[in-house]
Formats: C-alpha cells, sequence, structure tokens
C-alpha cells in the first residue's frame, strides 16, 4: 500500500506518535476537564501518551467525546437499519453530509456499538489547517481528498483515491466512509454528485455490473431537528449569490467547533439497504452518463427515504409556500419557537447582509428536504424520476 502513503491514514506507529506529540498541546487541560469531567486535569495529556494503536485512540477517547457531544447537544438520539450491514463484508457507506465531523463520528460509534469495524473516512484536506488537527483526524483513520488542484492534479489525485478505495474494500482491509458530495450541503438538498460516481468507477478492471457491486454500496443518511452550522451555512449561500465565496482564515475550524457545540435538538441516523445487483445491472444497460444516472438515482432514494422530517421541517416547509398543508403536524407554539430560533440566528450575521435573501434560504434549509420527500413519494406513485 506504499503507493497510498499520501492520503492513507496514519499507521497504529504514526498515530501513536502523532497522539504523544498532541497530548503536549496548550488547551489540552481544558479539553481533558470539558469532556472528562470526573478525571484530573492531566486525564487526557496522560491517556494520549499511553495510546499505542487507533483502535485504542477511537475507543478510549474519540467513542467517550461523540456520547459526550449527544448527552450535552442533543434531546435524543436514533438509528435504524444495522441489519443492513454485514458486519463480516467491508462495504462503501455513502452517506448525506450535514455536519464535517458529527457524521462519521456518529456513524463510528453506531458500528462500535453494533460490534461492526469501524470505517476509515475520507475528508478533504482543506480542513487539515495546522498540525493539531492533522493528528487528530488522521489519528482517527482519516483518508485525505486533495482539494484545490489542477485539472491534471484531480485526474491524478482522483484515480489514487478510487483505487485505494476499491482495494481496501475488495480486499476486505476496511469499509470506507464517503460524503455523497464535496462538502456539506447547504441548500437541504442531499443529492450525489454524478463526478463522485465516475471517480469509483475509475479504479473498476472489470466491467460496469461488477465495478459497482463490488464496492457494496450503503447509502446513510443522518438528520438533525436543529441543522448544524445553518445559519452560516445561509451565509455562505447569500454572499454566493453576488460574487464568489471565499472562506477567512480559521472558517472551517469555526465550522467545526459550531457543529460539535450547537445544540441540535434531536438526532436521527438510517442506514440503508445496499445497493442490489438488479439495480447496478439496470444501471449498465444505459449509455455513458445515463448509467450513473441510474446509481445516483438509486443512492439519492434510499437517502431520502431515510431521512427523518421534524417538526422544524414541516413549519419551515409551510412557512415557504404560505400554505398550511402540514398544519396538523405541529402547532402554533412550534412555528413560535422555529421563527424565534431564527430570528435569533439571523440577529448573528453582519447587518450589511440582506435580512429578507438570508430569510428566505434559511427558511429552505429545513424546508427542502419535506420538499425531496414529496418528489420521492410521486416518483413511486408515477414511475419518473423526479429527483
Amino acid at each position: 500500500m506504499s503507493e497510498f502513503e499520501s492520503i492513507s491514514p496514519y499507521t497504529d506507529a504514526e498515530a501513536a506518535e502523532a497522539l504523544s506529540k498532541l497530548a503536549e498541546f496548550p488547551l489540552l487541560a481544558q479539553v481533558s476537564q470539558q469532556f472528562f469531567p470526573e478525571e484530573s486535569p492531566e486525564f487526557l495529556k496522560n491517556l494520549l501518551k499511553s495510546i499505542k494503536t487507533i483502535d485504542d485512540f477511537q475507543i478510549l477517547v474519540m467513542q467517550k467525546f461523540v456520547r459526550w457531544v449527544l448527552e450535552h447537544t442533543a434531546k435524543n438520539f436514533s438509528y435504524d437499519g444495522v441489519s443492513n450491514i454485514n458486519p463480516d463484508k467491508k462495504f462503501l457507506a455513502l452517506s448525506n453530509h450535514r455536519d464535517i465531523i458529527l457524521d462519521p463520528a456518529i456513524t463510528q460509534l453506531i458500528l462500535y456499538n453494533n460490534g461492526i469495524p469501524m470505517t476509515e473516512i475520507a475528508v478533504g484536506d482543506n480542513l487539515i489547517t495546522n498540525k493539531t488537527i492533522e493528528y487528530l483526524i488522521r489519528s482517527n483513520r482519516m483518508i485525505k481528498v486533495v482539494r484545490g488542484i489542477s485539472a491534471r492534479e484531480l485526474y491524478l489525485s482522483s484515480k489514487l483515491l478510487s483505487r485505494y478505495i476499491r482495494l481496501n474494500i475488495t480486499e476486505q482491509r476496511s469499509s470506507i466512509w464517503l460524503a455523497q458530495r464535496q462538502g456539506r450541503t447547504k441548500n437541504g438538498y442531499d443529492i450525489t454528485e454524478q463526478g463522485l460516481l465516475k471517480m469509483l468507477d475509475m479504479s473498476g478492471e472489470a466491467d460496469f455490473k461488477t465495478n459497482f457491486e463490488e464496492l457494496n454500496i450503503i447509502p446513510m443518511s443522518v438528520s438533525y431537528e436543529y441543522e448544524p452550522c445553518d445559519i452560516l451555512k445561509a451565509r455562505e449561500l447569500v454572499i454566493s449569490r453576488k460574487r464568489k465565496y471565499v472562506k477567512a482564515e480559521g472558517e472551517d475550524f469555526n465550522s467545526i467547533v459550531t457543529g460539535i457545540m450547537q445544540q441540535k435538538g434531536s438526532i436521527h441516523m438510517n442506514i440503508g439497504s445496499p445497493l442490489t445487483s438488479e439495480e447496478i445491472a439496470a444501471a449498465a444497460q444505459c449509455d455513458k452518463n445515463d448509467r450513473y444516472q441510474l446509481i445516483r438515482h438509486a443512492v439519492d432514494q434510499r437517502v431520502i427515504d431515510g431521512y427523518k422530517l421534524w417538526k422544524n421541517n414541516y413549519v419551515a416547509y409551510d412557512i415557504a409556500n404560505h400554505s398550511f398543508k402540514y398544519s396538523h403536524l405541529y402547532d402554533a407554539s412550534d412555528v413560535e419557537r422555529f421563527v424565534s430560533y431564527m430570528e435569533h440566528k439571523l440577529d448573528t450575521i453582519e447587518p450589511e447582509i440582506n435580512r429578507e435573501d438570508l430569510r428566505r434560504i434559511f427558511i429552505d434549509i429545513y424546508a427542502n428536504p419535506v420538499y425531496t420527500k414529496e418528489l420521492l413519494a410521486k416518483e413511486k406513485a408515477t414511475g419518473n424520476i423526479l429527483l
């Protein structure tokens, strides 16, 4: 696997060395008291220095961290569909992407709780803004996805990533978690990028059907009652309408921290059924891009079907459409709560950004999952592809 050294996660030895360096992080005592309040301030430092394997780090530190986040920032946490995973067979998890860290972290917790080996996680290298973050995420089985490069470099990088994913799954080394699109969903639409599917196919050495069958694709869908970084996503979309959006220094890190610490209400994770041989065979009968469209559609159907709608979604949909279509699913207090929450969030953004544009996009973030559910229902009723 030496050809993948530039993108592969740390080995156990590399992780142990990185975590020993991470143990000297100046603010570690504060972090330790935050997540391990019953222990001494030196607890996390000593623990990191003692860890020798990635498994130990994920079990002794990261699982406790994720549980802390769920206990302190979520009202309820639920999941279903674990039976769709064969624990003896590696798979490619194609997940919707709402939060930078929590989406894959929650997935790992579910797998661990059910005795299923945890996955490696594909993460954009734009998140590696300093050595501290690199030590942390590469010790968490991070696969580096290179961003911001030339077309030629992107082709070579995509080919390398595709081959790495395929070898890990087909040779039963590790399952992989991969977002269905580059970056988080910012408008509420969980739609798979076709280019990602083409990337996965680049490493295939057989026919189209075999290439996708051997990846054992399992779509996953996570839904938050209160969308992590909702107002930050709305702000970015408003600005992007007028000019190219350029992230400020430290913006990704701020999004990571905000997503972790923000109150999220209820959270649900659905693990969909694997793509079937019949679905892949049907796609293989199509020409060129239509093949990928059918694979994309099969993934999107499961992601959208598994997405759990909350009262906020129905309230936002009716506000956006000036309707009472879903008013039987909420009451006046739910509307008041959502509007109050939204207006509070709007007040945190610089006043020169148009409030009406910001408000509309914020509402759409919550309303669009209802709309995609409606499209899916129409598809099932008519047999026409609408998504």
